[in-house]
């Protein structure tokens, strides 16, 4: 039976000025994939947001690996977040002053990895998105999709329990968006990392093996 990675468990979440969020509940088990479809302001990226323990809701708790975060300080859930999850945006963030094998390093060295097995595991990452001969070179050499896999390999590269990625093919064109995302998959499913991933792009989604539709801070069907 498939552990479960991340629960989210009655998530509410209130503005002074909105509520965003209603009574949200959904699971995901190791190694799957779980898209979240819905229009501009349906509340996707705040809940991704309190998924990766960015933001904290009004009410319910977020579970991940077993653990109810609810109660844990803020060192504790940086801690939970360094080791369990990796991100992904739309716009890749990537260092602009580091090559793309130190920002793949960047994860393992935060999380103490010496050196010299964090530059092994990166250059085994960095070869696994097809970047190997590009590893010395600063991101504004490369192209908007390869920037993009570099910042994919940098999340995965620590072995997550989770991927979480905020529209992370929204940026790129048609071909791009699916080499992008084929790979995405694929090295989730290599490094058995499960992924939540918030889209617009619906023809993606249906690769993946779960999907809910959020609606005004609601989610208003799932397929499963």
């Amino acid at each position: 039976m498939s552990k479960q990675v991340l629960y989210l468990k009655n998530i509410t979440k209130k503005f002074p000025l909105a509520d965003v969020l209603h009574d949200i509940t959904l699971s995901i088990n190791e190694t799957e994939s779980v898209a979240l479809l819905g229009e501009s302001g349906a509340g996707k990226s705040t809940l991704l947001q309190i998924a990766g323990l960015l933001d904290i809701p009004t009410s319910g708790a977020v579970i991940i690996d077993g653990i109810d975060t609810s109660n844990l300080c803020d060192e504790e859930k940086t801690a939970l977040r360094r080791v369990n999850i990796g991100f992904v945006y739309q716009f890749h963030n990537l260092l602009q002053d580091f090559t793309v094998i130190e920002n793949v390093m960047m994860p393992l060295l935060i999380n103490g990895t010496k050196k010299s097995v964090a530059r092994n595991l990166a250059l085994d990452t960095i070869n696994n998105v097809g970047l190997y001969k590009k590893c010395d070179r600063l991101p504004n050499m490369l192209s908007g999709g390869e920037q993009q896999r570099v910042a994919i390999a940098r999340a995965i590269v620590h072995k997550p329990k989770l991927i979480i990625a905020d529209e992370p093919t929204g940026n790129l064109d048609n071909k791009n968006s699916e080499i992008v995302f084929d790979m995405f998959l694929q090295l989730t499913k290599t490094y058995r990392t499960a992924l939540l991933m918030a889209t617009h792009n619906t023809k993606l989604a249906t690769s993946m093996q779960q999907r809910f539709v959020l609606s005004d801070g609601v989610i208003v069907s799932s397929d499963k």
